[in-house]
């Protein structure tokens, strides 16, 4: 078996092998075969470029030969034209037929250019007749566009406008189109609309009729802002310039905006090159001469608009204002205030009225915002932060100075002297409300003007006004709260003159003491209580705790003072320990650290007044516990800084 297998594998690789030498036979055959055919290939492309060369040189020849014939024939047909025009009777088809007119006006306008090289010595009548053909066709052509607008035949209208674009009237082809565009197209009162509409159906049709669309919507939307647009802007602002600043204002301030959005749309069609400057050239040629004195229209409007809304609340509140009065005296007397505290000249009776509104003041903002916006909107740019800052300074003068000031000089004048009776104490409601009314004017500095003035040199300028008059009013609101304060102090005194008797600390009969505490430190305690509450509601931050502070301690001082001028006996000095407790118990709603601990040192020494002669010393000393009789220990450096009084007075 392997034998007849190997024979059999032997006799395959022999076919094998025959067959490879047979098919490498052939592919060297095939090989020899397709180098012959490129060879023909070859050949034959060299051939066809030869032949195509030749064609090229031939159609070259033709073209140079046929260029000069049809010139020749076209020239003849000019000529035979021109004979006709010479004889003065026109019998060739194209000019009697109206079907031609497209070929009659190629002729014409060829001839007509002929003509204009003519001398018009010779050819002068023919010339004339060759004009008035020409000036025919045209008025034709532009008819025949006109017609077909009006159809609605859009290839018509761009094969017309095709032939008339190399004749002069061409422009007025263009004029025809744009006058027939807005037929119909503002009946309704938004001329703004209309015309965005108008533009933006135009741009659609205006590349399928014309060679040059951009041109032609340019030409459009120029047309449209100097007669439409700048009528209806004339219209509306002359009307208010004279009589009605405010509406006057509001218009103008609407048209711009209007006008300015209708630019922005605008700018989404192809105008040419440069659009945004071709459009801004139209805005200005429509506002130049309401922007050029914008700002002292502005100004004089927001004058005389403050100075109104002041004046409507004095005469609501049958207020006659009282000026405050400037110069050398003024200042000395406003100088000497600052530095004594002493008011100078007769105290004002307000009833109680602030003079001051949140309702004008919201009033003036709103006024100031508006003329804010105005001022963006209407301004150059260049001219944009002296502007705003014009504005500004206008805020400035009626609501900080003609307003807030007034109310404060006003508030200032009102506080009775520290030592008047039953005295009703408004200023810090005058406080409160120029603190409200400042948030608002500080918002409206950082939201409006800021924005305005933030690039340029004007925003320092106006920092500092602001950081001026925040000072100027600090200084008379410091004031006023110092002089607020030594009122209080001064009812204080009179309530504890009035209400506190000598016999309270020295009661005749000892064992029949049934009160707490005396009268005095009752109404005294209930006093306090109220203006530390009317003081929380009058401020915010940390002037609360600063007042309240300057407040505890005057009230400590008060009472220090007070108790001083009193003799004690065992009883009394029980009464002044729980008068004391009282006013410490007082002073806890103060929620001051300082204030409560000046009470609490005032009430241990007040302790000292139950200790027998013979254990102060060792009491002070701090060597007798005195737990037993409710007293706590004071050391003798405190005791040392009251040292007279208690020596003085501790004689039970």
């Amino acid at each position: 078996m392997d034998e007849r297998i190997q024979r059999k594998v032997e006799k395959l690789e022999q076919q094998c092998q025959k067959e490879a030498k047979e098919f490498a036979k052939k592919v060297q055959e095939l090989q020899k075969s397709n180098q012959v055919a490129f060879q023909h290939f070859q050949e034959l492309d060299e051939h066809i470029s030869y032949v195509a060369t030749k064609v090229c040189h031939l159609g070259d020849q033709l073209e140079g030969v046929n260029t000069p014939r049809q010139r020749a024939v076209e020239a003849q047909k000019l000529m035979k034209y021109f004979n006709e025009f010479l004889d003065g009777e026109l019998k060739s088809d194209v000019f009697t037929n109206s079907e031609k007119i497209k070929e009659a006006a190629d002729i014409i306008q060829k001839l007509h250019l002929i003509a204009q090289e003519l001398p018009f010595d010779r050819f002068s009548e023919v010339k004339s007749k060759i004009a008035s053909k020409y000036h025919d066709l045209e008025c034709q052509l532009i008819q025949e566009f006109t017609s077909a607008q009006r159809r609605g035949e859009i290839s018509r209208m761009r094969e017309v406008a095709a032939v008339l674009l190399h004749f002069k009237g061409y422009s007025h082809c263009v004029d025809v189109y744009i006058k027939q565009c807005q037929e119909g197209a503002f009946l309704r009162n938004d001329v703004f609309e209309d015309a965005a509409i108008l533009c933006q159906r135009v741009n659609k049709q205006v590349g399928e009729v014309f060679s040059n669309p951009e041109t032609v919507l340019a030409k459009l939307i120029q047309n449209i802002f100097e007669i439409k647009l700048q009528s209806y802007v004339k219209d509306q602002l002359e009307e208010h310039r004279k009589s009605d600043a405010e509406q006057y204002l509001k218009n103008l301030y609407d048209l711009y905006t209007r006008t300015t959005n209708l630019s922005s749309k605008l700018m989404e069609f192809n105008l040419g090159t440069d659009k945004q400057t071709f459009l801004s050239k139209l805005i200005k040629s429509i506002f130049i001469s309401y922007l050029e004195n914008y700002i002292e229209v502005e100004i004089g409007y927001l004058k005389s608009r403050s100075a109104m809304i002041l004046q409507r609340y004095y005469d609501s509140k049958n207020h006659q204002k009282r000026s405050i009065g400037t110069g050398g005296i003024q200042d000395l007397k406003e100088r000497i205030r600052q530095r004594t505290n002493l008011p100078l000249g007769p105290s004002i009776d307000t009833h109680g009225e602030t003079f001051l509104s949140q309702e004008v003041v919201v009033n003036l903002l709103q006024e100031t915002k508006q003329a804010f916006e105005r001022c963006h909107r209407l301004s150059d740019p260049s001219d944009l932060p002296k502007n705003a800052f014009r504005i500004f300074s206008m805020l400035v003068d009626f609501l900080c100075t003609e307003h807030i000031d007034y109310a404060l000089e006003t508030g200032l004048a009102g506080i009775p002297s520290s030592d008047s009776k039953n005295a009703n104490l408004y200023f810090l409601d005058v406080v409160h409300q120029a603190n409200t009314i400042f948030h608002l004017f500080d918002k409206q500095f950082n939201d409006h003007l800021m924005p305005l003035i933030s690039s340029s040199p004007k925003l320092s300028e106006c920092l500092q006004k602001k950081k001026d008059i925040i000072e100027q009013m600090e200084v008379k609101l410091d004031m006023g709260i110092d002089r607020t304060l030594n009122c209080m102090i001064g009812q204080m005194k009179h309530i504890l003159a009035a209400e506190q008797k000598k016999t309270d600390f020295k009661p005749e009969d000892e064992n029949n003491v049934l009160i707490q505490y005396t009268n005095a430190c009752v109404k005294v305690c209930s006093y306090v209580r109220k203006q530390v509450e009317k003081i929380r509601k009058s401020m915010d931050g940390k002037n609360v705790d600063t007042v309240l502070m300057e407040l505890g301690v005057r009230f400590h001082r008060l009472i220090y003072e007070h108790l001083q001028q009193y003799s004690y006996s065992c009883m009394g000095g029980m009464l002044a320990i729980c008068d004391v407790a009282e006013y410490r118990k007082c002073a806890k709603d103060f929620k001051i650290a300082l204030v409560l601990q000046l009470f609490d040192t005032l009430h241990a020494l007040c302790n000292l007044l139950v200790v027998a002669p013979d254990n102060l010393k060792q009491v002070c000393s701090g060597g007798m516990d005195c737990s037993s009789s409710k007293i706590q220990k004071v050391k003798w450096t405190v005791l040392m800084i009251i040292d007279p009084w208690c020596l003085s007075n501790m004689k039970c």
